[in-house]
């Protein structure tokens, strides 16, 4: 399994990045204004994380793993938003 503080590294920068993505996705949420938000951008990024879930699912990689599985709920929702509002 590695290092044990190698692991905790880990850990602790998925939950960084992971952390810093809620508040535009609570902003978006709350406001539900989607203007500044680029369509392309969002797919991707979801569509990207979503294959380092993968990823870190095939590695055994936990913090890959765990930090892009809670990442993909909020992107996922904002991405949503996005196309819900071009459908208007």
């Amino acid at each position: 399994m590695g290092d044990p503080q190698v692991r905790l590294l880990g850990y602790a920068a998925a939950t960084l990045t992971t952390a810093s993505f809620f508040p535009q996705a609570i902003k978006t949420l709350r406001s539900g204004d989607t203007r500044g938000i680029s369509l392309r951008m969002y797919l991707l990024f979801t569509l990207g994380i979503a294959a380092w879930a993968l990823y870190g699912l095939l590695q055994r990689d936990g913090p890959v793993l765990i930090a892009n599985l809670v990442t993909l709920v909020p992107a996922g929702v904002v991405l949503e938003r996005k196309l819900r509002s071009l459908r208007r």
